[in-house]
């Protein structure tokens, strides 16, 4: 039985372009990016240099407004410690929406507990934000509003130049945790008035433990503290030896990255099957602009856990990957209105250009038959057929 990769919002599999391209600031050319007095050092320097061009091209932003760091947990962990320090004399006050990140919700936590007041915007059914309570939300103390562009678990994406719009006219910094819609759709910064977007390179084919920091330049300067002090790298924004070969990976991974409609193709027919060969079955966020590689279904009275054991040689997840050590249900499940039941009936599936037809065939006539399965040795599947519980 062959192996079928389905995850790919958790981490995706390296492009072969990007590894080759990777390889030689794995061996000959081994400099500190720093060391300009020798040849080799040059030509690390050289290499960051074109990833930060390849990056700018591809958001249309000026090469000094991209700061290479370790990933995106990095970037909202300096934003969002950082804005309310620079940030103090105007307010404590910050926006997000209750489906963020565990990286944004946990770090809103500890900021709550020194205190900055945090307001989290529920969603709707379909994950989706009410755009006029962001609106009413914003206060002359608010510094910044913490949205996501697209949810890793549902993949709802949300209106991200409505919301930055609302907040330049606020004039309130937007920040915007871009990591599941990098590599996916293009994002141009020209016309997008966003003041601070994250991204991490694993997420698009690049490699783990590299991502960047955009912070706009603007007339008045936007002031976030480094996180992490050290020398004069990345102008003195964010300490530490680069990462040659992992940023030169980022750079090559974006300049390659494009939209591959089979993705979307593939998706659309795992949901059609599923929806045809499995009753009560709920596709979350159904209704909303989601990204064309994911789904998050639930397989009603079926635990997530003992059907993902049943197809051990599909890697799927019951939600995001940062969490997936928790016992408690997906937090963007109950902020969308899901049951606890439902929720722990979830699987999320994500594919990527590397994804093959056969690979979605398989699955689907495997998924089909382990519920199947599952459920005729279920007792609550039982008591549902006669109409004993919902």
């Amino acid at each position: 039985m062959s192996w079928i990769y389905l995850d790919n919002n958790a981490t995706t599999k390296i492009d072969p372009k990007v590894l080759e391209a990777m390889l030689p600031f794995l061996t000959d050319s081994y400099g500190n990016a720093s060391s300009m007095q020798h040849r080799i050092g040059r030509e690390a320097s050289q290499a960051v240099a074109l990833a930060r061009q390849q990056i700018a091209q591809k958001f249309r932003v000026k090469e000094n407004e991209l700061f290479f760091n370790s990933g995106a947990t990095e970037g909202i962990n300096t934003v969002l410690r950082g804005v309310p320090q620079a940030y103090k004399r105007k307010g404590k006050h910050i926006i997000t929406c209750q489906t963020e990140h565990k990286a944004v919700l946990t770090t809103c936590a500890q900021l709550e507990r020194n205190g900055v007041e945090i307001t989290y915007l529920p969603v709707n059914h379909n994950g989706e934000l009410d755009l006029q309570l962001l609106q009413d939300s914003i206060r002359q103390d608010t510094i910044l509003v913490c949205i996501m562009a697209a949810n890793n678990e549902s993949g709802v994406i949300h209106p991200i130049s409505a919301i930055a719009n609302i907040c330049q006219e606020k004039d309130v910094l937007f920040f915007c945790d871009a990591t599941q819609l990098v590599g996916k759709q293009e994002i141009d910064l020209q016309q997008i008035p966003i003041d601070i977007l994250t991204f991490s390179a694993h997420k698009f084919h690049g490699p783990k433990g590299a991502g960047v920091l955009y912070v706009r330049r603007k007339r008045k300067p936007i002031q976030v503290p480094p996180l992490i002090s050290g020398g004069q790298q990345e102008n003195g924004f964010r300490g530490g030896t680069l990462n040659v070969p992992n940023i030169v990976g980022c750079g090559k991974a974006l300049e390659i990255a494009n939209t591959h409609p089979q993705v979307k193709q593939y998706r659309d027919e795992l949901e059609k099957q599923i929806k045809l060969r499995i009753p009560e079955v709920i596709i979350h966020g159904e209704q909303a602009a989601r990204l064309d590689n994911t789904s998050f279904v639930a397989f009603r009275h079926i635990k997530a856990a003992e059907l993902m054991t049943t197809l051990s040689h599909i890697a799927v997840s019951s939600g995001s990957a940062c969490t997936s050590g928790l016992r408690d249900p997906s937090h963007v499940l109950k902020a969308m209105g899901v049951s606890d039941d439902d929720a722990y009936a979830s699987i999320r599936f994500s594919l990527s250009k590397f994804t093959k037809k056969a690979d979605m065939e398989q699955t689907i006539n495997d998924l089909a038959k382990a519920v199947q399965r599952l459920r005729s040795s279920s007792p609550i599947w039982q008591l549902f057929k006669k109409g004993l519980i919902e």
